[in-house]
């Protein structure tokens, strides 16, 4: 088991209601690699926060600035430096606040680290 933390911006542009917001957010990040060798499998998990610069993105009505950040995702680690995968990011506000409609992001990512 490894880990990193992850610190993000996001420009959200989409629907007619609130389209152009922005977003940062941290979060650590758990990772499990299987198996040894230069290719290995990963699953990853992470629970962060961000905020947001309004209560609503898009056209999803989340009440609060303040939104956790979820996220899964699972991929292959090449060597020491290099990893490919697929993420799943769910953005609201934890029941704290109704409407809490939420958001999700998916992303298919590389990362080359040195």
């Amino acid at each position: 088991m490894t880990g990193y933390w992850d610190i993000g911006y996001t420009y959200w542009q989409a629907g007619e209601q609130a389209g152009g917001r922005h977003s940062v957010s941290l979060s650590p990040v758990f990772v499990y690699e299987f198996g040894q060798g230069q290719v290995k499998p990963f699953i990853e998990a992470g629970i962060g926060a961000s905020v947001f610069s309004g209560t609503n993105a898009g056209d999803q009505k989340m009440s609060t600035a303040f939104n956790f950040e979820d996220r899964i995702g699972a991929g292959f680690k090449f060597g020491e430096t290099q990893k490919v995968g697929i993420r799943a990011i769910h953005y609201s506000n934890g029941g704290i606040k109704e409407p809490n409609d939420g958001i999700e992001s998916f992303s298919v990512f590389y990362s080359h680290s040195i």
